[in-house]
């Protein structure tokens, strides 16, 4: 996240903290265009909390009742007025604290937003991405699919959890995934650490 800010210090540095809010909180991009501070409980110290309860995908004027690019919509797969909370790590704290202190808000209270004060366009973010990604990668990283788009930071954490022996039960509600839907998308990341179980297991039976 921080080569965002370095590549473009007028574009780029403005979305740091929403690059970081889908890498640490597992936040789709839509989510994290959705989120104000007051969803957002971020301590001097420690560990916070982000109530995610809204979304604003890209669907074009034609289909929201608003006439706007994005509609205003509840959470995937969750009903329109539920909130999911998720716990933030300190080094996310301290990202929407910086963001806060530099940016402020837009006048509804969202932290991410276009110069204009509406949403932040997918091509925008996507473009500003990618830029860092060029910049951050190696060649052949970089011209390869690793983190080719935004939404893959929220794929990164989901995984990372996994990995490092997070409970599916809980990593499923803090992404807003159904356990079996998290089963089935993140397969390999639970077959990978068969080793690691057999060898827990082994230890289980030496106490």
């Amino acid at each position: 996240m921080t080569y965002v800010g370095r590549r473009n210090r007028e574009r780029g540095a403005h979305l740091a903290a929403f690059f970081a809010t889908g890498y640490y909180a597992a936040a789709r991009p839509a989510e994290g265009l959705a989120l104000r501070v007051d969803d957002c409980a971020l301590p001097e110290e420690g560990w916070g909390m982000l109530m995610l309860g809204e979304s604003r995908p890209a669907a074009g004027k034609r289909w929201t009742d608003s006439g706007e690019v994005h509609d205003r919509r509840g959470l995937k797969h969750r009903g329109r007025k539920e909130v999911r909370p998720v716990p933030i790590p300190p080094v996310l704290v301290g990202a929407l604290r910086d963001h806060l202190d530099r940016y402020g808000t837009g006048p509804d209270g969202r932290l991410f937003r276009s110069p204009g004060g509406g949403v932040v366009s997918s091509s925008t973010y996507s473009r500003v991405w990618e830029e860092a990604r060029r910049y951050a990668l190696p060649p052949a990283q970089a011209a390869s699919p690793l983190a080719g788009r935004p939404y893959d930071l929220r794929h990164a954490a989901v995984s990372l959890w996994l990995n490092g022996g997070v409970p599916a039960p809980e990593v499923a509600e803090r992404a807003g995934h159904s356990v079996d839907v998290l089963l089935k998308v993140y397969a390999k990341c639970i077959d990978g650490q068969r080793e690691t179980v057999n060898r827990t297991i082994e230890g289980l039976f030496d106490e």
